[in-house]
């Protein structure tokens, strides 16, 4: 049942495990309960805030306004066709979870994807990638509840503007649509991506190469790299990999030899943000109880009872540090509320 709460601790719901409260908190399992309070509620002119897994955001203060959480549930094939399958998921179940469902139901094109901390709900906003993947490649459509007209609205994939953790509702629909549905288009063929990274090395070990497999490789890789948010408070990569101009990443290379570039297209590259934190002095490094990762640069982690305002200020040393060593400044993925 859908319960009005007040002065709720969100602990529980950041993977940093920032300790912030809530003035009000609602959450829901159900379209109608979402419906029946947006009708009784005006929430257009008050501070509100849609949270899903917590797994890309950072508290700094207590909210002094509304949290809205989605407990939509379920998982179930809703169209099957002769070379793809529709899967319709609801908006609170665990991201991995699926991934590991879409696997043991032969449905192959987000093993790639194993591992990401976060639920269903929260994959098209920040469009999740890893290994040469992004969830754009295999979302049909998004299903939301329109805060201010309290009707659904279904965004195809063309509607949902995706790019490089990036989609219409991180910036031009930002928190104007309650997501409680995404369908999943999955081709029967079998597409797999192996070549990034050391996944291809480690599939030798295998007698074949299938998405079982591969989702094997990739926990297994995630885990030796990054820490469990479980264990040690975190929201994985704390900052984009840079998209620079192909003059201004040759120009880079030239001056540091060593330097990762991964070729984007034509005109732009990527490069790693963890390589350049790295290069600044930052890996291992602690101030107080937030630091950055032993193992992944790309990581910031509360040793313990970090404040939010804290990991902001390591966050905002080391994109300094980047900017002058480097002159390429780093963008935050984490979402610092």
């Amino acid at each position: 049942m859908a319960v009005l709460r007040k002065n709720y601790s969100l602990k529980d719901y950041n993977t940093f495990g920032i300790e912030a409260n809530a003035k009000y908190f609602f959450e829901f399992e159900t379209n109608e309960e979402i419906h029946d309070f947006l009708s009784k509620n005006n929430i257009i002119n008050i501070q509100y805030l849609l949270l899903g897994g917590g797994s890309n955001l950072l508290f700094t203060e207590d909210f002094n306004g509304l949290v809205i959480h989605p407990k939509v549930q379920g998982i179930k094939i809703s169209e099957e066709e002769e070379d793809s399958v529709l899967v319709r998921v609801g908006a609170n179940e665990n991201w991995d979870d699926f991934v590991g469902w879409s696997v043991e139901n032969n449905l192959s094109g987000i093993e790639n994807l194993s591992s990401i901390p976060g639920v269903v709900g929260a994959a098209p906003v920040q469009n999740i990638g890893a290994y040469g993947v992004e969830v754009r490649e295999v979302i049909e459509s998004v299903e939301a509840i329109s805060i201010e007209s309290n009707k659904k609205v279904v965004f195809s994939n063309a509607h949902c503007e995706f790019d490089y953790r990036h989609s219409v509702f991180k910036k031009e629909y930002k928190n104007q649509f309650i997501i409680t549905h995404v369908n999943f288009r999955f081709k029967k063929q079998t597409d797999f991506k192996i070549h990034y990274g050391t996944i291809a090395k480690e599939l030798e070990a295998y007698a074949e190469v299938n998405s079982k497999n591969i989702r094997e490789v990739i926990i297994r890789i995630r885990e030796s790299k990054l820490p469990d948010p479980k264990v040690l408070g975190n929201a994985g990569s704390f900052f984009k990999n840079p998209v620079v101009t192909k003059t201004v990443a040759l120009a880079l290379k030239a001056k540091h030899e060593n330097m990762p570039i991964y070729e984007l297209n034509e005109m732009q590259s990527k490069l790693a943000s963890g390589w350049l934190i790295e290069q600044c002095g930052w890996k291992g490094k602690k101030i107080g109880d937030a630091g950055v990762h032993k193992d992944q640069a790309l990581v910031i982690v509360n040793y313990g009872n970090a404040k939010g305002h804290e990991i902001l200020e390591l966050a905002n040393e080391i994109k300094k540090s980047v900017l002058y060593k480097f002159g390429i400044k780093l963008e935050m993925e984490v979402n610092a509320i």
